[in-house]
Protein backbone atom coordinates (compact mmCIF):
# COMPACT_ATOMS: atom_id res chain seq x y z
CA UNK A 1 0.00 0.00 0.00
CA UNK A 2 1.92 3.56 -1.16
CA UNK A 3 1.06 6.68 0.15
CA UNK A 4 -0.76 7.38 -2.43
CA UNK A 5 -2.91 4.83 -2.05
CA UNK A 6 -4.51 6.64 0.82
CA UNK A 7 -6.08 9.75 -1.41
CA UNK A 8 -7.19 12.75 0.20
CA UNK A 9 -5.94 12.25 3.80
CA UNK A 10 -5.98 15.01 5.46
CA UNK A 11 -2.59 15.86 7.28
CA UNK A 12 -1.85 18.61 10.09
CA UNK A 13 1.77 19.94 10.16
CA UNK A 14 2.60 22.17 13.23
CA UNK A 15 6.10 23.35 12.83
CA UNK A 16 7.35 26.69 13.83
CA UNK A 17 10.17 26.52 11.57
CA UNK A 18 8.53 28.55 8.00
CA UNK A 19 10.92 26.50 5.57
CA UNK A 20 10.87 23.19 7.33
CA UNK A 21 6.77 23.47 6.77
CA UNK A 22 6.77 24.65 3.50
CA UNK A 23 9.46 21.50 2.50
CA UNK A 24 6.92 19.15 4.23
CA UNK A 25 3.79 21.13 2.35
CA UNK A 26 5.04 20.47 -0.81
CA UNK A 27 6.57 17.15 -0.32
CA UNK A 28 3.32 15.54 1.23
CA UNK A 29 0.99 18.02 -1.29
CA UNK A 30 3.23 16.14 -4.45
CA UNK A 31 2.32 12.74 -2.36
CA UNK A 32 -1.32 13.15 -2.82
CA UNK A 33 -2.26 14.13 0.62
CA UNK A 34 -4.09 17.71 1.93
CA UNK A 35 -1.96 19.08 4.13
CA UNK A 36 -3.02 22.14 6.61
CA UNK A 37 -0.45 23.94 8.48
CA UNK A 38 0.04 25.63 11.99
CA UNK A 39 3.00 27.78 13.17
CA UNK A 40 2.50 26.93 16.90
CA UNK A 41 1.09 24.30 18.92
CA UNK A 42 -2.52 26.37 19.71
CA UNK A 43 -3.19 26.90 16.28
CA UNK A 44 -2.63 22.91 15.52
CA UNK A 45 -4.61 22.32 18.90
CA UNK A 46 -7.46 24.70 17.24
CA UNK A 47 -7.37 23.51 14.00
CA UNK A 48 -7.84 19.95 15.60
CA UNK A 49 -10.58 20.68 17.56
CA UNK A 50 -12.65 22.64 14.62
CA UNK A 51 -11.98 19.55 12.06
CA UNK A 52 -11.06 16.58 11.75
CA UNK A 53 -7.66 15.13 10.77
CA UNK A 54 -6.30 11.38 9.68
CA UNK A 55 -2.80 12.52 10.81
CA UNK A 56 -1.44 15.07 13.31
CA UNK A 57 3.01 15.50 12.26
CA UNK A 58 4.32 17.87 15.15
CA UNK A 59 7.58 19.25 16.43
CA UNK A 60 8.48 18.38 19.91
CA UNK A 61 9.66 21.66 20.56
CA UNK A 62 7.36 24.73 19.99
CA UNK A 63 7.26 28.23 22.31
CA UNK A 64 3.51 28.50 23.55
CA UNK A 65 2.64 24.50 23.14
CA UNK A 66 5.24 21.72 22.97
CA UNK A 67 4.23 18.40 21.04
CA UNK A 68 3.93 16.28 24.03
CA UNK A 69 1.47 18.67 26.05
CA UNK A 70 -0.54 18.96 21.99
CA UNK A 71 -0.53 15.20 21.91
CA UNK A 72 -1.62 15.21 25.43
CA UNK A 73 -4.58 17.15 24.36
CA UNK A 74 -5.32 15.76 21.23
CA UNK A 75 -5.48 12.18 22.53
CA UNK A 76 -8.19 13.87 25.33
CA UNK A 77 -10.21 14.78 22.83
CA UNK A 78 -10.38 11.78 20.82
CA UNK A 79 -8.14 8.52 22.16
CA UNK A 80 -8.09 7.19 18.23
CA UNK A 81 -5.91 10.34 17.70
CA UNK A 82 -2.93 9.62 15.23
CA UNK A 83 0.10 12.02 16.38
CA UNK A 84 3.79 11.48 14.85
CA UNK A 85 6.52 13.92 16.72
CA UNK A 86 9.58 15.58 15.02
CA UNK A 87 12.85 16.09 16.83
CA UNK A 88 16.55 16.72 16.88
CA UNK A 89 19.13 13.90 17.84
CA UNK A 90 19.54 15.85 21.18
CA UNK A 91 15.62 15.28 22.23
CA UNK A 92 15.02 11.52 21.35
CA UNK A 93 14.36 10.86 24.96
CA UNK A 94 11.69 13.49 25.07
CA UNK A 95 10.17 11.16 21.46
CA UNK A 96 10.45 8.37 22.64
CA UNK A 97 8.58 9.49 26.19
CA UNK A 98 6.11 10.72 24.05
CA UNK A 99 5.55 7.31 22.28
CA UNK A 100 4.96 5.77 25.54
CA UNK A 101 2.32 8.11 25.78
CA UNK A 102 0.33 7.71 22.56
CA UNK A 103 2.33 9.05 20.05
CA UNK A 104 2.61 6.66 17.11
CA UNK A 105 6.05 7.49 16.01
CA UNK A 106 8.56 9.57 16.24
CA UNK A 107 11.17 11.06 13.44
CA UNK A 108 14.90 12.99 13.54
CA UNK A 109 15.74 16.07 11.77
CA UNK A 110 16.76 16.47 9.55
CA UNK A 111 13.73 14.48 7.75
CA UNK A 112 14.58 11.82 5.12
CA UNK A 113 11.79 12.00 2.30
CA UNK A 114 11.38 8.28 1.85
CA UNK A 115 11.59 7.45 5.48
CA UNK A 116 8.98 10.15 6.29
CA UNK A 117 6.92 8.73 3.54
CA UNK A 118 7.49 5.35 4.75
CA UNK A 119 6.12 6.21 8.69
CA UNK A 120 3.18 8.41 7.17
CA UNK A 121 1.97 5.18 5.15
CA UNK A 122 2.43 2.68 8.73
CA UNK A 123 0.36 5.51 10.10
CA UNK A 124 -2.57 6.29 7.98
CA UNK A 125 -2.39 2.72 7.43
CA UNK A 126 -3.21 1.97 11.18
CA UNK A 127 -5.33 4.72 11.27
CA UNK A 128 -7.35 2.80 8.67
CA UNK A 129 -7.72 -0.55 10.39
CA UNK A 130 -8.59 1.55 14.08
CA UNK A 131 -11.56 2.76 11.75
CA UNK A 132 -12.41 -0.14 10.12
CA UNK A 133 -12.56 -1.73 13.49
CA UNK A 134 -15.05 0.64 14.77
CA UNK A 135 -17.29 0.23 11.83
CA UNK A 136 -17.24 -3.36 12.76
CA UNK A 137 -17.74 -2.77 15.98
CA UNK A 138 -20.85 -0.35 15.32
CA UNK A 139 -22.11 -2.88 12.93
CA UNK A 140 -22.09 -6.17 15.89
CA UNK A 141 -23.67 -3.58 18.18
CA UNK A 142 -26.52 -3.10 15.64
CA UNK A 143 -26.76 -6.79 14.81
CA UNK A 144 -26.74 -8.25 18.68
CA UNK A 145 -28.27 -5.26 20.36
CA UNK A 146 -31.33 -6.50 21.98
CA UNK A 147 -34.05 -4.43 19.90
CA UNK A 148 -32.98 -5.95 17.12
CA UNK A 149 -34.41 -9.24 19.17
CA UNK A 150 -37.55 -9.72 17.69
CA UNK A 151 -40.08 -10.39 20.24
CA UNK A 152 -43.51 -8.03 20.97
CA UNK A 153 -44.62 -11.52 23.30
CA UNK A 154 -44.84 -10.69 27.10
CA UNK A 155 -42.19 -13.55 27.41
CA UNK A 156 -40.03 -12.06 24.89
CA UNK A 157 -40.17 -8.78 26.71
CA UNK A 158 -39.63 -10.36 29.97
CA UNK A 159 -36.48 -11.39 28.93
CA UNK A 160 -35.81 -7.99 27.34
CA UNK A 161 -36.26 -6.77 30.93
CA UNK A 162 -34.18 -9.32 32.29
CA UNK A 163 -31.22 -8.79 29.88
CA UNK A 164 -31.10 -4.87 30.56
CA UNK A 165 -31.03 -5.02 33.99
CA UNK A 166 -28.38 -7.64 34.69
CA UNK A 167 -25.98 -6.79 31.08
CA UNK A 168 -23.79 -5.08 33.37
CA UNK A 169 -22.68 -6.63 36.22
CA UNK A 170 -20.39 -9.82 36.62
CA UNK A 171 -23.38 -12.65 37.05
CA UNK A 172 -23.27 -15.71 35.88
CA UNK A 173 -26.54 -16.07 33.71
CA UNK A 174 -28.10 -19.52 32.60
CA UNK A 175 -30.03 -19.44 29.36
CA UNK A 176 -32.89 -22.40 28.71
CA UNK A 177 -34.23 -22.80 25.81
CA UNK A 178 -34.99 -25.41 22.75
CA UNK A 179 -33.07 -25.17 19.99
CA UNK A 180 -33.43 -22.58 17.61
CA UNK A 181 -34.60 -20.21 19.87
CA UNK A 182 -32.12 -17.76 19.73
CA UNK A 183 -29.85 -18.55 23.24
CA UNK A 184 -26.46 -17.12 21.14
CA UNK A 185 -27.93 -14.29 19.94
CA UNK A 186 -29.31 -13.05 23.89
CA UNK A 187 -25.61 -14.30 25.31
CA UNK A 188 -24.36 -11.85 22.42
CA UNK A 189 -26.58 -9.15 23.51
CA UNK A 190 -25.26 -9.49 27.05
CA UNK A 191 -22.14 -8.63 25.98
CA UNK A 192 -22.80 -5.86 23.70
CA UNK A 193 -24.92 -4.36 26.53
CA UNK A 194 -22.17 -4.69 28.96
CA UNK A 195 -18.63 -2.86 29.89
CA UNK A 196 -17.28 -6.12 28.12
CA UNK A 197 -18.14 -4.69 25.22
CA UNK A 198 -15.14 -3.83 23.55
CA UNK A 199 -13.36 -7.15 23.87
CA UNK A 200 -13.90 -10.08 22.04
CA UNK A 201 -17.10 -12.85 22.52
CA UNK A 202 -15.90 -15.88 23.37
CA UNK A 203 -18.07 -18.84 22.44
CA UNK A 204 -18.12 -22.25 22.41
CA UNK A 205 -20.42 -25.15 22.04
CA UNK A 206 -19.27 -28.25 24.62
CA UNK A 207 -21.61 -31.01 22.58
CA UNK A 208 -19.81 -30.42 19.63
CA UNK A 209 -15.89 -31.02 21.01
CA UNK A 210 -15.01 -34.34 21.62
CA UNK A 211 -14.51 -35.47 24.94
CA UNK A 212 -11.18 -36.16 24.58
CA UNK A 213 -10.36 -32.47 23.75
CA UNK A 214 -12.15 -30.00 25.82
CA UNK A 215 -10.43 -29.71 28.88
CA UNK A 216 -7.71 -28.45 26.69
CA UNK A 217 -10.13 -26.29 24.83
CA UNK A 218 -11.63 -25.02 27.86
CA UNK A 219 -8.45 -24.57 30.40
CA UNK A 220 -5.67 -24.87 28.24
CA UNK A 221 -2.37 -27.54 28.62
CA UNK A 222 1.31 -27.33 29.10
CA UNK A 223 3.80 -28.69 26.98
CA UNK A 224 3.92 -31.85 27.59
CA UNK A 225 1.28 -32.32 29.27
CA UNK A 226 -0.11 -35.29 27.08
CA UNK A 227 1.04 -37.19 23.95
CA UNK A 228 0.58 -34.50 20.73
CA UNK A 229 0.96 -31.90 23.41
CA UNK A 230 3.96 -30.36 21.57
CA UNK A 231 3.45 -26.30 23.25
CA UNK A 232 1.84 -24.55 25.25
CA UNK A 233 -1.80 -24.19 24.71
CA UNK A 234 -3.99 -21.18 25.81
CA UNK A 235 -7.42 -21.92 26.91
CA UNK A 236 -10.64 -20.26 26.24
CA UNK A 237 -10.97 -19.19 30.02
CA UNK A 238 -7.36 -17.47 29.59
CA UNK A 239 -8.12 -15.60 26.12
CA UNK A 240 -11.39 -14.65 27.54
CA UNK A 241 -9.91 -13.02 30.30
CA UNK A 242 -11.80 -9.70 30.90
CA UNK A 243 -14.58 -10.68 28.19
CA UNK A 244 -18.11 -12.79 28.28
CA UNK A 245 -17.45 -16.28 27.37
CA UNK A 246 -20.69 -18.49 26.03
CA UNK A 247 -20.91 -21.87 27.32
CA UNK A 248 -23.48 -23.65 24.81
CA UNK A 249 -25.23 -26.74 26.09
CA UNK A 250 -23.23 -26.70 29.46
CA UNK A 251 -25.27 -29.60 30.81
CA UNK A 252 -23.48 -32.07 28.42
CA UNK A 253 -20.18 -31.16 30.36
CA UNK A 254 -19.26 -34.73 31.94
CA UNK A 255 -18.69 -34.59 35.46
CA UNK A 256 -15.10 -34.43 36.50
CA UNK A 257 -15.19 -31.64 34.05
CA UNK A 258 -18.21 -29.91 36.29
CA UNK A 259 -15.79 -29.79 39.18
CA UNK A 260 -13.12 -27.80 37.54
CA UNK A 261 -15.95 -25.56 36.10
CA UNK A 262 -17.06 -25.03 39.56
CA UNK A 263 -13.12 -24.23 40.90
CA UNK A 264 -12.93 -21.59 38.10
CA UNK A 265 -16.58 -19.85 39.04
CA UNK A 266 -16.13 -20.05 42.93
CA UNK A 267 -11.82 -19.45 43.15
CA UNK A 268 -11.66 -17.57 39.82
CA UNK A 269 -8.69 -19.22 39.01
CA UNK A 270 -7.92 -22.09 36.62
CA UNK A 271 -4.94 -24.51 36.13
CA UNK A 272 -3.88 -25.71 32.73
CA UNK A 273 -3.88 -29.49 32.04
CA UNK A 274 -0.14 -31.03 33.41
CA UNK A 275 0.49 -27.14 34.93
CA UNK A 276 0.94 -26.41 38.56
CA UNK A 277 0.53 -22.49 38.05
CA UNK A 278 -2.99 -21.15 39.20
CA UNK A 279 -4.11 -18.49 36.78
CA UNK A 280 -6.17 -15.91 37.70
CA UNK A 281 -8.72 -14.78 35.46
CA UNK A 282 -11.64 -12.42 35.39
CA UNK A 283 -14.42 -14.35 32.92
CA UNK A 284 -18.36 -13.37 32.61
CA UNK A 285 -19.72 -16.74 32.50
CA UNK A 286 -23.28 -16.74 30.40
CA UNK A 287 -24.37 -20.78 29.80
CA UNK A 288 -26.84 -22.22 27.90
CA UNK A 289 -28.75 -25.32 27.64
CA UNK A 290 -31.78 -27.44 25.71
CA UNK A 291 -31.55 -29.61 29.00
CA UNK A 292 -34.25 -29.19 31.88
CA UNK A 293 -30.97 -29.13 34.40
CA UNK A 294 -32.81 -29.56 37.61
CA UNK A 295 -34.06 -33.00 36.57
CA UNK A 296 -30.50 -34.01 35.54
CA UNK A 297 -29.72 -32.49 39.00
CA UNK A 298 -32.17 -34.79 40.57
CA UNK A 299 -30.97 -37.42 38.52
CA UNK A 300 -27.35 -37.44 39.67
CA UNK A 301 -26.02 -36.43 36.02
CA UNK A 302 -25.16 -32.91 36.69
CA UNK A 303 -23.72 -31.24 39.86
CA UNK A 304 -25.97 -29.28 42.36
CA UNK A 305 -23.48 -26.70 42.98
CA UNK A 306 -22.52 -26.25 39.98
CA UNK A 307 -26.02 -25.41 38.73
CA UNK A 308 -26.56 -22.71 41.28
CA UNK A 309 -23.49 -21.21 40.38
CA UNK A 310 -24.69 -21.07 36.69
CA UNK A 311 -28.27 -20.06 37.55
CA UNK A 312 -27.56 -16.85 39.08
CA UNK A 313 -29.44 -15.32 36.56
CA UNK A 314 -32.08 -17.64 34.97
CA UNK A 315 -33.54 -16.47 31.23
CA UNK A 316 -36.22 -18.65 29.82
CA UNK A 317 -35.90 -18.55 26.12
CA UNK A 318 -40.05 -19.68 25.17
CA UNK A 319 -39.79 -21.54 21.95
CA UNK A 320 -41.65 -20.15 18.77
CA UNK A 321 -45.28 -21.84 19.15
CA UNK A 322 -45.84 -20.50 22.72
CA UNK A 323 -45.46 -17.13 20.71
CA UNK A 324 -47.17 -17.45 17.34
CA UNK A 325 -48.58 -13.71 17.45
CA UNK A 326 -44.49 -12.52 17.04
CA UNK A 327 -44.47 -14.85 13.65
CA UNK A 328 -45.07 -12.51 11.48
CA UNK A 329 -42.76 -10.10 13.09
CA UNK A 330 -40.21 -12.81 12.62
CA UNK A 331 -41.38 -12.98 8.92
CA UNK A 332 -40.85 -9.25 7.69
CA UNK A 333 -37.79 -9.02 10.07
CA UNK A 334 -36.22 -11.89 7.85
CA UNK A 335 -37.55 -10.86 4.55
CA UNK A 336 -35.65 -7.87 4.97
CA UNK A 337 -32.67 -9.65 5.89
CA UNK A 338 -33.07 -11.68 3.48
CA UNK A 339 -34.36 -9.45 -0.01
CA UNK A 340 -33.05 -6.75 -1.40
CA UNK A 341 -35.30 -3.39 -0.87
CA UNK A 342 -35.77 -2.99 -4.47
CA UNK A 343 -36.99 -7.00 -4.78
CA UNK A 344 -38.65 -7.00 -1.32
CA UNK A 345 -41.38 -10.20 -1.53
CA UNK A 346 -44.61 -10.06 0.32
CA UNK A 347 -45.97 -13.07 1.87
CA UNK A 348 -49.40 -14.36 0.67
CA UNK A 349 -52.08 -14.11 3.55
CA UNK A 350 -52.76 -17.61 2.94
CA UNK A 351 -49.04 -18.62 3.44
CA UNK A 352 -48.54 -16.82 6.55
CA UNK A 353 -51.80 -18.08 8.17
CA UNK A 354 -50.16 -21.72 7.67
CA UNK A 355 -46.51 -20.05 9.30
CA UNK A 356 -48.68 -19.02 11.82
CA UNK A 357 -50.11 -22.26 12.60
CA UNK A 358 -46.98 -24.62 12.05
CA UNK A 359 -45.67 -25.79 15.12
CA UNK A 360 -41.47 -24.98 14.28
CA UNK A 361 -40.32 -27.71 16.24
CA UNK A 362 -36.67 -25.99 15.47
CA UNK A 363 -37.77 -22.78 16.14
CA UNK A 364 -36.77 -19.60 14.89
CA UNK A 365 -33.82 -21.10 12.87
CA UNK A 366 -36.66 -23.34 11.15
CA UNK A 367 -38.39 -20.21 10.24
CA UNK A 368 -35.18 -18.40 9.17
CA UNK A 369 -34.06 -21.77 6.64
CA UNK A 370 -37.53 -22.03 5.95
CA UNK A 371 -37.79 -18.21 4.71
CA UNK A 372 -34.71 -18.39 3.08
CA UNK A 373 -35.44 -21.27 0.78
CA UNK A 374 -38.86 -19.76 -0.39
CA UNK A 375 -37.47 -16.58 -1.45
CA UNK A 376 -34.73 -18.27 -3.00
CA UNK A 377 -36.89 -20.75 -5.19
CA UNK A 378 -39.73 -18.56 -5.38
CA UNK A 379 -40.80 -17.12 -9.07
CA UNK A 380 -42.94 -13.57 -8.14
CA UNK A 381 -42.92 -11.21 -5.73
CA UNK A 382 -45.24 -13.38 -3.33
CA UNK A 383 -44.42 -15.98 -1.63
CA UNK A 384 -47.26 -18.13 -1.83
CA UNK A 385 -48.14 -21.28 0.23
CA UNK A 386 -47.10 -23.24 -2.52
CA UNK A 387 -43.28 -22.12 -2.12
CA UNK A 388 -43.22 -23.19 1.69
CA UNK A 389 -42.72 -27.01 2.41
CA UNK A 390 -45.60 -29.51 2.82
CA UNK A 391 -44.71 -29.77 6.40
CA UNK A 392 -45.36 -26.17 6.61
CA UNK A 393 -48.22 -26.36 4.56
CA UNK A 394 -50.06 -29.15 6.31
CA UNK A 395 -50.43 -26.73 8.89
CA UNK A 396 -52.87 -24.57 7.07
CA UNK A 397 -56.26 -25.24 9.21
CA UNK A 398 -58.92 -26.87 7.57
CA UNK A 399 -62.59 -25.09 7.59
CA UNK A 400 -64.36 -25.64 10.66
CA UNK A 401 -67.52 -27.37 10.86
CA UNK A 402 -69.89 -24.59 11.48
CA UNK A 403 -68.21 -22.81 8.37
CA UNK A 404 -68.47 -25.92 6.25
CA UNK A 405 -72.11 -26.06 7.44
CA UNK A 406 -72.96 -22.83 6.51
CA UNK A 407 -71.31 -23.12 3.62
CA UNK A 408 -73.00 -26.33 2.11
CA UNK A 409 -76.53 -24.73 3.16
CA UNK A 410 -75.40 -21.27 0.52
CA UNK A 411 -77.61 -21.37 -2.83
CA UNK A 412 -76.05 -20.89 -6.16
CA UNK A 413 -78.51 -18.48 -8.23
CA UNK A 414 -78.44 -19.14 -12.06
CA UNK A 415 -77.15 -15.84 -12.37
CA UNK A 416 -74.18 -16.94 -10.65
CA UNK A 417 -71.96 -15.49 -7.71
CA UNK A 418 -69.88 -12.39 -7.11
CA UNK A 419 -67.97 -13.85 -4.48
CA UNK A 420 -65.90 -10.56 -3.53
CA UNK A 421 -69.32 -9.76 -2.45
CA UNK A 422 -69.97 -12.89 -0.61
CA UNK A 423 -65.93 -11.80 1.03
CA UNK A 424 -67.00 -8.29 2.02
CA UNK A 425 -70.42 -9.56 3.15
CA UNK A 426 -69.40 -11.90 5.56
CA UNK A 427 -66.02 -10.25 6.84
CA UNK A 428 -68.84 -7.05 7.60
CA UNK A 429 -70.98 -8.89 9.59
CA UNK A 430 -68.29 -11.04 11.84
CA UNK A 431 -67.12 -7.95 12.33
CA UNK A 432 -70.05 -6.84 14.05
CA UNK A 433 -70.61 -9.85 15.56
CA UNK A 434 -67.23 -9.35 17.07
CA UNK A 435 -68.57 -5.77 18.30
CA UNK A 436 -66.15 -4.31 16.20
CA UNK A 437 -63.00 -5.98 17.02
CA UNK A 438 -60.82 -6.65 14.55
CA UNK A 439 -58.75 -9.83 16.47
CA UNK A 440 -62.53 -11.22 17.53
CA UNK A 441 -63.66 -10.87 14.35
CA UNK A 442 -60.65 -12.65 12.74
CA UNK A 443 -61.01 -15.50 14.79
CA UNK A 444 -64.78 -15.80 13.99
CA UNK A 445 -63.44 -16.35 10.47
CA UNK A 446 -60.71 -18.60 10.93
CA UNK A 447 -57.86 -15.88 10.04
CA UNK A 448 -55.48 -14.38 11.85
CA UNK A 449 -55.87 -10.38 12.86
CA UNK A 450 -53.30 -9.57 9.97
CA UNK A 451 -54.73 -11.27 7.01
CA UNK A 452 -58.10 -9.85 7.99
CA UNK A 453 -56.66 -6.41 7.72
CA UNK A 454 -54.83 -7.25 4.20
CA UNK A 455 -58.11 -8.27 3.47
CA UNK A 456 -60.22 -5.48 4.09
CA UNK A 457 -57.96 -3.70 2.64
CA UNK A 458 -57.95 -5.38 -0.37
CA UNK A 459 -61.77 -5.59 -0.73
CA UNK A 460 -62.12 -2.35 0.40
CA UNK A 461 -64.41 -2.51 3.28
CA UNK A 462 -64.80 -0.38 5.60
CA UNK A 463 -66.81 -1.62 8.74
CA UNK A 464 -66.74 0.13 11.93
CA UNK A 465 -64.00 -1.95 13.49
CA UNK A 466 -61.76 -1.22 16.21
CA UNK A 467 -58.23 -2.46 18.14
CA UNK A 468 -60.48 -3.59 20.96
CA UNK A 469 -58.46 -2.88 24.23
CA UNK A 470 -58.98 -6.40 25.32
CA UNK A 471 -57.29 -7.68 22.35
Amino acid sequence: MSAAAVPKARLLVADDEDTQREILRLILEGEGYEVALAATGRQALKQALAQPFDLVLTDLKMPDLSGIELLEELLAADPRACVILMTAHGSIDSAVEAMRRGAFDYLTKPLERDELLLVLQRALERTELVRENRRLLEQLTERYRLENIVGGHGSMQEVFRIVHKVADSASSVLIHGESGTGKELVARAIHQLSGRRDRPFWAVNIAALPETILEAELFGHEKGAFTGADVRKIGLFEQAHGSTLFLDEVGDLRRDLQVKLLRALQEREILRVGGTERIKIDVRIVAATNLDLEKEVREGRFREDLYYRLSVIPVRLPPLRERRPDIPLLVEHFLDRLCRPEARKQVDPDALRALVAYDWPGNVRELQSVLERAVLLSDGDLLGPSDLPASVRAGIAPVRRGSAQALEALEIPDEGIDLDAVERSLIRKAVVKAGGNVTRAARLLGLTRRTLQYRLEKLQAEPAARDGASD
